[in-house]
């Protein structure tokens, strides 16, 4: 018999928001975006468990350390809200506003965005993840620092330092233990330069379905260092190394193996050569590598990726958006109803290609 071919959508979290409340499109739509510095290098702990003690990686003449607060080290699920609210600005910077280091929010809304309950236990979650946020420090030489700041010349060398979180403030209705009202952080200045400059990657929004912690960081590192390419080789040994995870080199050649067989990463397909020990990453083609040319510079209504996503399932709508901006560009043409063109153009795409 031949064995069942796995369904990567199985090894995936369900997507529990699939239908998001109206009142939230805007940051259910928002494109995902994260800190091309923070991609590439392991700020996070890739373990629920308290990390406190001290961790310095180096990659060519980079090097940062990350120094955890006695409530352990950032992990890789408290960044879920850095994506978050890098989102949002980005998004508020492509629209023309004005945006500043402070950003309020509804929590709830961030619960939604990131593919979490909203319960009383994701909510004290989300606190203790702010909690590690701002009480890990990095020390580093990799700058984000803004057009026209002084560079250092010969032997000098700028280290920055600075928490993730520099200050956080949590408004509750009836007193500590009641409601949230809203949640307001600031953002270090090294990582609001980094917005500004918008050194930032798009992220599939099937990110927040994997459940492993070293299968976000590997999707992370795909998406860093093969981005639009065909494909990427790279080394286990090396690899295993860029994730900053701390385990032996043979589990986690048994981790690239389950990723292969399984094939539920976003974006990339891995296959892996057990005779060199050497992985490569796979472009699944989800992706355009620049905003293309349009005839029509307008903006969709919000719940029009809401029905592009019904019909178009597992796609980035936005991806989508660019394909269907392209497309009107090609014709020279200007819709008269902009929303059922885009849903219709998005009904086509996957009629033709299916899921990604």
């Amino acid at each position: 018999m031949v064995p069942n071919t796995p369904n990567p959508l199985d090894h995936l979290l369900p997507d529990r928001h699939p239908q998001h409340d109206f009142f939230i499109c805007d940051v259910a739509d928002a494109v995902l975006k994260d800190l091309m510095p923070k991609m590439e290098h392991p700020f996070y702990a890739l373990s629920k468990k308290p990390d406190t003690s001290i961790r310095r990686y180096e990659h060519g003449d980079k090097w940062l350390e990350v120094i955890p607060s006695a409530k352990g080290q950032a992990t890789i699920y408290d960044k879920d809200i850095l994506i978050y609210v890098v989102s949002q600005v980005i998004a508020k910077l492509n629209q023309g506003e004005q945006v500043s280091r402070r950003i309020r929010f509804n929590p709830r809304d961030l619960l939604i965005f990131v593919n979490r309950g909203t319960g009383g236990k994701d909510y004290d979650a989300f606190c203790e993840a702010l909690e590690r946020l701002m009480g890990t420090v990095i020390k580093t030489n990799i700058t984000t620092a803004s057009d026209g700041d002084d560079v250092p010349l010969g032997d000098e060398e700028d280290t920055g330092m600075f928490h993730l979180v520099e200050s956080a403030n949590v408004r509750r209705k009836n007193g500590a233990e009641g409601r949230i009202l809203w949640a307001e952080i600031e953002v270090s200045e090294w990582i609001f330069n980094g917005i500004r400059r918008k050194k930032v990657l798009t992220l599939h929004r099937d990110y927040f379905r994997l459940r492993k912690p070293i299968e976000r960081r590997v999707y992370e590192i795909a998406r860093k260092i093969c981005g639009h390419q065909e494909c990427w080789p790279i080394g286990l040994e090396k690899l295993l190394a860029r994730t900053g995870a701390r385990t032996e080199l043979k589990r986690f050649r048994h981790t690239i193996k389950e990723l292969v067989r399984y094939d539920h990463l976003p974006d990339y397909s891995l296959s892996f050569d057990e005779e060199r020990d050497v992985v490569t990453f796979h472009n699944r083609g989800s992706m355009t590598t620049a905003p293309p040319p349009s005839s029509w510079d307008g903006y969709l209504d919000p719940d029009a990726y809401h029905e592009a996503r019904l019909v178009a399932p597992r796609w980035d709508v936005h991806h989508l958006e660019q394909e269907w901006r392209c497309w009107l560009g090609s014709k020279d043409d200007k819709p008269k109803h902009p929303k059922a063109s885009f849903v219709g153009f998005c009904r086509s795409w996957y009629a033709r290609r299916g899921s990604p």
